[in-house]
């Protein structure tokens, strides 16, 4: 049997009992490493677990995927991702690769990002298509997030922001090279996320677009949510671009048509009172 296990958002602990019977049964145990991260490491799973962790980083999920399968047919093989399993298309892949070798396979659900972003008093029924911020480059600032969450918008609907991580990305040198150097990990912050979407609002302007979206623009952030020392903070998306939130992970929201309650629930997370109460009652129903 495979067995996709959801690890939730916060430590070793938020394994559910049914994924943690699961685990401990299990022959071969493998953490996914690369679409999210805990807020302790692979050691205080291990710990907890009673099991050997095996690191399975992008290019063994997505290039290597025989190897997590191998003889799970006739032992137990656990693969373990923070959040809920299905939070990345990798492990869609996971499981067809499973079935077209015959492979059983079960999974055990978690809290995700996803649902969770709901700690900000936002009703999830009210959100849109969800979007991922990437990292720009000198030569690569794509904005299609951006549209999308202006599609949003117009439509009343919230956007959830996922924010990039690059762990274990290679410089084009050395891809081009075909060496193994890796650069080190980078995790997109609120204050990253909310510049690259004012730059955005300064070329649409250049370009004789008023968008949508603007530097008042309603927004929340959230960083390390399900945590002990999870953070959220409402206001402007200039605000946002300064806010202090701490250490990944971060996710922001830029909002849409707020209901009363939902803008009594901002309130409570408000960097300033004053602005964020001129801005954001001009959106309510």
């Amino acid at each position: 049997m495979l067995y996709l296990v959801g690890l939730g958002l916060g430590d070793a602990k938020d394994i559910t009992v049914k994924g943690l019977e699961a685990v401990r049964r299990c022959s071969r145990v493998y953490l996914e490493a690369y679409t999210s991260l805990l807020t302790v490491g692979k050691e205080a799973l291990e710990e907890f677990y009673g099991k050997e962790l095996t690191l399975a980083d992008r290019e063994m999920v997505e290039q290597e995927a025989d190897s997590i399968l191998e003889e799970a047919d006739v032992c137990d093989v656990a693969f373990l991702v923070v959040g809920d399993p299905f939070g990345a298309t990798t492990h869609s892949d996971l499981v067809l690769r499973a079935v077209k070798l015959g492979i059983p396979y079960k999974v055990i659900h978690n809290a995700s990002i996803m649902n969770a972003v709901g700690c900000c008093g936002l009703q999830l029924y009210n959100f849109g298509e969800t979007v991922s911020v990437v990292f720009w480059t000198d030569t690569w600032k794509p904005e299609s997030f951006f549209d999308k969450i202006t599609k949003n918008r117009q439509n009343g609907m919230h956007t959830l922001c996922l924010l990039d991580i690059k762990v274990k990305e290679q410089s084009l040198e050395n891809l081009m090279k075909g060496r193994k150097i890796y650069e080190p990990p980078r995790y997109m912050s609120v204050n990253q996320a909310a510049e690259q979407l004012l730059g955005i609002i300064q070329n649409r302007r250049l370009q004789g677009e008023e968008p949508e979206i603007t530097e008042n623009t309603v927004c929340v952030a959230l960083a390390r949510v399900g945590a002990l020392d999870q953070k959220i903070a409402s206001g402007t998306l200039y605000q946002m671009s300064t806010v202090e939130l701490g250490g990944p992970l971060h996710s922001l929201i830029v909002t849409g048509t707020m209901h009363p309650l939902e803008l009594e629930m901002l309130k409570l997370f408000s960097v300033d009172s004053s602005s964020f109460e001129n801005n954001a009652c001009q959106r309510t129903t």
